[in-house]
C-alpha cells in the first residue's frame, strides 16, 4: 500500500470520527432499527399490505438514510463553528474547502455503507426492487446531506441547519410523486407512458446531480468568507 492511499484512509477515517464521533461505525447500523420497525408493522399487521418494489426506495431503504444524512451534514461546516475550531480551520494551506470536501466525503461513504445494509436487509425480508431505487435512495440523501451543511453553515448553528432541513423534507411530501422531487421514485409511476417514464428520469438525475453540485458550493463559498463566519 503506498504512503498516499495510506494517507487518505487515515484522513477519511478521522473525518468520519468528526462527522459522526468515535463509534462512527455505528450508524449505518442503527439505520436497521427503522427497517425492523416496519418489518415488525407488517408481521403484527399494522400494514395490510406486503411491501413492493415501489415501497423500496422511499419508505424502506430512503427515509432511514435521508435522517441520517441530515444528521451527518449538519456537523460539516457548522460542527467547526460550534467546536470552536474554525479558525484553526483558516489555516490550512490550499483553502478551507479541503476540510469540509473531506468531511463530505466521510458522510457519504457512512451512507453508502448504510444503503448497502439497507438494501441487502430489504431484499431479504421485504421485498426485491430494481437496482435504480438505491440511485434513487441515494441521490436524495446526498441532496439532504448537502442541504442540510449549507443550512447549518448559513445559520452558523448544527441544530438550526437540522431543524430547517427538517422542515424541507416534510414539504417534500407534497412534490415526492412528481419529478420536481429529490426522492422521485419511477416505481410508481410504471402506469406512465415509458418514454415519458425514461425522460422525467433523466430530467429529475441530472436536474438534482446539478442542484447537489450547486448547494455545496454555494456552502463551501459561504464558509471560506472568514469574516461571516466568524461575525457575530
Amino acid at each position: 500500500m503506498s504512503e498516499r492511499l495510506r494517507d487518505r484512509l487515515r484522513l477519511l477515517q478521522l473525518s468520519m470520527r468528526i462527522v459522526a464521533g468515535k463509534r462512527f461505525w455505528l450508524w449505518p447500523l442503527v439505520t436497521l432499527l427503522w427497517l425492523a420497525f416496519k418489518i415488525f408493522q407488517r408481521a403484527i399487521n399494522w400494514r395490510q399490505l406486503d411491501y413492493t418494489a415501489s415501497d423500496a426506495q422511499v419508505l424502506l431503504i430512503g427515509f432511514p438514510l435521508t435522517v441520517l444524512a441530515i444528521g451527518l451534514g449538519m456537523s460539516v461546516i457548522a460542527g467547526e463553528i460550534e467546536g470552536r475550531t474554525i479558525e484553526i480551520a483558516y489555516t490550512v494551506p490550499g483553502g478551507t474547502h479541503r476540510i469540509w470536501l473531506a468531511k463530505l466525503g466521510a458522510a457519504v461513504v457512512l451512507l453508502l455503507a448504510a444503503e448497502g445494509l439497507l438494501a441487502l436487509a430489504t431484499y431479504v425480508f421485504c421485498t426485491d426492487f430494481p437496482p435504480t431505487a438505491m440511485y434513487g435512495a441515494l441521490q436524495a440523501a446526498v441532496f439532504y446531506l448537502v442541504l442540510s451543511m449549507s443550512l447549518a453553515a448559513l445559520c452558523k448553528s448544527e441544530a438550526a441547519g437540522a431543524l430547517l432541513t427538517s422542515v424541507v423534507l416534510g414539504l417534500n411530501v407534497f412534490f415526492q410523486p412528481t419529478r420536481a422531487s429529490p426522492s422521485f421514485n419511477p416505481e410508481q409511476f410504471l402506469d406512465s407512458d415509458p418514454a415519458d417514464l425514461l425522460a422525467w428520469t433523466v430530467q429529475n438525475r441530472i436536474g438534482f446531480a446539478l442542484a447537489i453540485v450547486a448547494i455545496a458550493v454555494l456552502a463551501f463559498g459561504r464558509a471560506e468568507h472568514r469574516e461571516k463566519m466568524l461575525g457575530g
